[in-house]
C-alpha cells in the first residue's frame, strides 16, 4: 500500500503541474515535437493549382478522372522520461534537492503530452536500469508514472547513462521524444548517445545545483561524492582551490556541450530554488522557431 505522504505529494504536484500545463505550456508543447512521420488521408478528385506529383494514377485510370492522395501529419507521440535515481540527486544547498525538482519538471512534461493526447513512458535508471513503465495514455498513467518516481527506492548510487540508452533504443524501435533528467555526473556515453540521437527526438535536462558550480570561501570543509562515498577535506578560504575547483567545473560543462552538440542533443540547465518555467519555455520557443 503506497504510504498517505506519498499520495499527498503526487496530488501536490498534480495540482502545480496541470495548472503550469494549462496556464503556460498550452500549444507551445503542442508546436514544438512533430509527428512521427505523414498518413495518408484520403483520396479525393484532383482541383486547380494541386501538386500533380500526388495524383493517384491508380484511382484515376479506374474513374477515368484525375484524383489526388491527401496526408496528413501524424501528430501523436510518445514521450519518453529518462529519470535518474543516483544519489548525487539527494544534494540541495536550499530547500529542495535536485531529486525534488526532477520529479516536478517531469510531471510537467507527463501532463503537457496527455494534454496533447501523447504517450508517456519512464525509465528509472541509476548505474543500472531500476524500472521500466512502458508508454500509455491518460491522466491515470501519468499519476502512476509519478508515484514511480517519489515511490521508487534506488538500487544503485552511481549514474550510468550509456546503460540508460541502450536500453531504451532496445524497448523503444519506433521514433521519440526522449527527455533525459539527470545532472549528468556519468562516465563517458558519447557513443551510444549519437546512436541514440538519431534515432529519437533527445533532449538534456541539466539539474545542476548552485553550489557545484561555486564554493563559498568558508574555510575548511570535508566534501562527500554521493555516488561513490569519497571524502576529502579542502580550504575553500584558499583562492588557488577554488579557482581550480570554477576551471574543473568549467572543463566538464564544456565537454558535455560538446557532446550533446555533436548529437544534436538540445540543453536546458534547470536550478533548484530557481524558477524553471523561464529555461523551459525558451527551449520551447526557441525549438519551435527551429522547427
Amino acid at each position: 500500500m503506497i504510504p498517505r505522504e506519498i499520495l499527498k505529494k503526487v496530488r501536490r504536484i498534480e495540482i502545480t503541474t496541470r495548472g503550469l500545463v494549462n496556464q503556460v505550456f498550452s500549444g507551445e508543447y503542442h508546436s514544438v515535437f512533430k509527428g512521427r512521420g505523414i498518413n495518408f488521408a484520403e483520396v479525393r478528385e484532383y482541383h486547380y493549382g494541386d501538386d500533380i506529383r500526388s495524383i493517384d494514377w491508380n484511382v484515376t485510370a479506374r474513374t477515368g478522372t484525375p484524383h489526388v492522395k491527401l496526408f496528413e501529419e501524424e501528430r501523436e507521440l510518445t514521450v519518453m522520461l529518462l529519470f535518474d535515481v543516483s544519489a548525487s540527486g539527494d544534494f540541495g544547498s536550499r530547500e529542495r534537492t535536485k531529486g525534488d525538482l526532477a520529479v516536478e519538471v517531469c510531471s510537467l512534461l507527463a501532463f503537457s503530452a496527455i494534454q496533447n493526447n501523447d504517450k508517456v513512458g519512464l525509465i528509472i535508471f541509476s548505474d543500472r536500469v531500476e524500472k521500466f513503465v512502458p508508454p500509455r495514455k491518460g491522466r491515470r498513467h501519468v499519476l502512476r508514472v509519478l508515484r514511480e518516481m517519489l515511490y521508487h527506492e534506488p538500487q544503485g548510487r552511481e549514474t550510468n547513462l550509456s546503460v540508460a540508452l541502450e536500453y531504451l533504443m532496445h524497448v523503444m524501435r519506433r521514433r521519440a521524444v526522449v527527455f533525459v533528467v539527470s545532472d549528468f555526473i556519468s562516465p563517458s556515453f558519447d557513443r551510444v548517445l549519437a546512436v541514440a540521437g538519431r534515432r529519437h527526438d533527445v533532449v538534456a535536462l541539466r539539474i545542476r545545483d548552485r553550489r557545484e558550480r561555486r564554493l563559498p570561501p568558508i574555510g575548511l570543509i570535508e566534501l562527500e561524492d554521493a555516488e561513490t562515498g569519497a571524502r576529502v577535506l579542502v580550504n575553500t578560504s584558499n583562492r588557488d582551490f577554488r579557482s581550480a575547483f570554477r576551471r574543473m567545473r568549467g572543463a566538464n560543462k564544456e565537454r558535455l556541450e560538446r557532446t550533446l552538440r555533436r548529437s544534436k542533443v538540445d540543453l536546458v540547465d534547470l536550478t533548484p530554488g530557481r524558477p524553471y518555467v523561464d529555461p523551459l519555455m525558451r527551449f520551447f520557443k526557441d525549438r519551435a522557431s527551429r522547427v
